[in-house]
């Protein structure tokens, strides 16, 4: 079920914005100059429209850079009073919201740790309401859909219609060559439960390392995000914090130059036509598929009903290994993804065994 809050288009709040979102700057700020030296450097280049830079630093463990605190962000009012950008910070809790929106900064976000709290994410946003201030959200640390649509709904129902999701992908639970799991079926589901949602991505926080960025920042691009968050410094080599992932805004300009925008919709109706011929065979492909699989239901209950009157379990490993081979090895002749079929086997495979408990369980 979709839901329908009332939040504006980005383009209510920045009026002026002719392309994507681009927010960028440092994953902390470190210093008036090196905040000063990036965003004059960033502000040359027109695809930027908002400055961002970490002031709270929230850390897993203590004793690593936690952020310059308060007079960061008096820093953050130079850079727009010197280069005309708007501003932003991440803010984890009250008292940061507080000071922020007291200092005039254009943009909050909330981190992914504190989205994952429903406590804090109220704290902000009884401290935000009555403000006409823009609120970002990055997704919780989980790929929990719900935790990132209730922090969304606590923003919104404080009042607040200049909202925007950020992907920033998930705490992997395996070894990725990502720092963080990116995981877009979720991202997916957020847009259709709210479909007026701006959503941008955060590839410095999904890569972990600048030679990712620009293949997750077209990936974004390619799923109709409406921009991206990149981190930004100076001279990343310095960095106090997130090295690894920061670009100079030289090379974000390049990165820039390469990715290729995509339209939710072309100008061109024969492109439309021949959309509609392909998404009809889609549609009749998906009615015989559901036809197939309740077909397939019916034997599995007719089985269940079997293994019962003979008193057989229900799951039997032999049998689901080697359906499991099978299924891969005709998958690879058909030149269909490995990992796909695993995982809709997989499914198939368990409510099949839902359903013979079931029957086994009848009275």
């Amino acid at each position: 079920m979709t839901l329908k809050l009332e939040i504006n288009p980005i383009k209510e709040w920045l009026p002026h914005i002719d392309n994507p979102l681009l927010v960028s700057g440092p994953c902390s700020l470190e210093s008036e100059e090196q905040a000063l030296e990036t965003a004059k450097l960033l502000a040359q280049d027109k695809r930027v429209f908002i400055y961002r830079g970490g002031v709270w630093k929230p850390r897993t463990r203590p004793g690593s850079f936690e952020g310059v605190g308060s007079i960061g962000l008096k820093w953050l009012q130079t850079v727009k009073k010197e280069t005309g950008l708007p501003v932003g910070t991440e803010v984890a809790n009250a008292q940061h919201t507080e000071e922020a929106l007291n200092a005039g900064l254009d943009v909050l976000w909330i981190g992914a740790r504190s989205t994952a709290s429903p406590f804090v994410v109220q704290e902000i946003a009884d401290v935000v309401k009555g403000t006409d201030a823009v609120i970002m959200i990055k997704n919780p640390v989980n790929p929990d859909v719900q935790l990132w649509m209730g922090a969304v709904e606590r923003i919104n129902q404080a009042g607040i219609k200049n909202i925007v999701a950020i992907h920033r992908g998930f705490t992997p639970f395996r070894e990725t060559k990502y720092r963080n799991y990116p995981n877009w079926k979720t991202v997916i589901e957020l847009k259709r439960l709210l479909p007026n949602l701006p959503i941008i991505c955060d590839p410095s926080h999904i890569a972990g390392k600048r030679e990712y960025l620009y293949e997750i920042s077209q990936k974004a691009f390619d799923m109709g995000m409406e921009g991206l968050m990149i981190e930004s410094h100076r001279d990343p080599s310095c960095a106090m914090s997130d090295a690894a992932q920061q670009l100079t805004p030289a090379d974000l300009g390049k990165l820039l130059d390469k990715l290729v925008i995509r339209h939710e919709n072309a100008n061109n109706p024969s492109f439309e036509s021949q959309l509609d011929v392909l998404r009809n065979r889609i549609d009749a492909l998906d009615s015989e598929l559901l036809e197939i699989l309740a077909s397939r239901v019916t034997i599995v209950k007719q089985i269940g009903q079997y293994k019962r009157e003979n008193n057989v379990t229900a799951l039997q490993m032999n049998r689901w290994t080697q359906l499991m081979n099978n299924r891969v090895n005709l998958g690879k002749r058909l030149d269909i993804n490995e990992t796909f079929v695993k995982i809709l086997f997989q499914l198939i495979h368990e409510d099949s065994v839902r359903m013979q408990t079931e029957i086994m369980d009848e009275e």
